[in-house]
């Protein structure tokens, strides 16, 4: 059998040859820079959430943020690095019809794929009360529109239920039967609550699943090996880089402030060889020389 190489595959067919490979760990990736960094380190995909993305924006995970927004993130990432990314859709961005241009929009971008959700807004983060959900055929209607819009086959449509938290775990089996007849290529449930609930799960809804593992939430903190023994393809840690990131920042400005210097922090960063050199700096310096056909100025 022929093997297709990687840059002849779409990003979508690329994230499914990962997923069907192993147990897929997507390192949530706050901005270009950290995607660059996950490729180094060997990660196979990464993942933009949008609870980074609004955080980082200043702003609560709360359907705050736009489309466009979104977007703009999704394409700089896409193109700062050569490993499929999938990307928080939260919604939809409203009904339908509008489900169908976010998708055209996140493809143009060259991501791998997208999820949506099937709450009301004001969204909420999958792991606090206070949600509300959108009628199962109101979600099932946005599934088929997005698969509908989609140019190429294999972007991945990954359809999230809350219903865990606010209906049961048997409302959310429920639901993400319905939304894989709809046409979703896999499930996320969100919020699931015991390791039982993780398993029981795998055996009730036979298909591609997504599990959550963010910190302080309402999920045991379950390892990939664990995960993928029990039958789930793609394991998202959404936030870890960011919160890691967000409290070295306070410790470092803390100190300065305290001190007036940063002779201390120094030890933990990044040197400027360290950062030029992920940042590809040399081969742009290089790249700039060749346009002036090696004729000193």
């Amino acid at each position: 059998m022929t093997t297709v190489p990687s840059s002849d595959r779409s990003p979508g067919r690329r994230l499914r040859d990962a997923w069907a490979s192993s147990p897929l760990a997507l390192p949530g990736v706050f901005n270009p820079l950290i995607a660059k960094l996950a490729e180094r380190v060997g990660f196979r995909a990464v993942y933009l959430s949008g609870g980074a993305l609004s955080a980082g924006n200043g702003v609560p995970d709360i359907g705050l943020l736009t489309l466009t927004e979104f977007v703009q993130a999704a394409h700089l990432t896409a193109q700062a690095t050569t490993l499929p990314l999938l990307c928080d859709a939260d919604t939809g961005f409203g009904e339908s019809l509008n489900v169908e241009r976010t998708v055209q929009l996140f493809e143009q971008a060259g991501v791998a794929g997208i999820h949506l959700e099937d709450q009301l807004l004001p969204k909420r983060c999958g792991h606090l009360s206070g949600k509300s959900l959108v009628e199962p055929a109101v979600m099932a209607a946005k599934i088929r529109a997005a698969v509908a819009a989609r140019r190429d086959p294999d972007f991945v449509i990954i359809a999230r239920t809350d219903s865990r938290g606010v209906h049961g775990f048997d409302d959310a089996v429920s639901r993400a039967r319905l939304y894989l007849d709809a046409g979703a290529d896999a499930i996320f449930p969100e919020a699931l609550e015991t390791v039982d609930e993780f398993a029981r799960f795998t055996k009730e809804v036979p298909a591609p699943l997504l599990a959550n593992m963010t910190e302080f939430g309402r999920s045991p903190a379950l390892d990939v090996t664990t995960l993928g023994g029990l039958g789930y393809r793609l394991i998202l840690f959404p936030l870890t880089a960011f919160r890691v990131a967000m409290k070295a920042a306070e410790e470092t400005l803390v100190d300065l402030f305290r001190t007036g210097h940063q002779r201390a922090a120094i030890s933990k960063m990044l040197t400027r060889a360290e950062l030029y050199d992920l940042l590809g700096y040399t081969g742009y310096e290089e790249r700039d020389r060749s346009y002036f056909g090696g004729v000193d100025g």
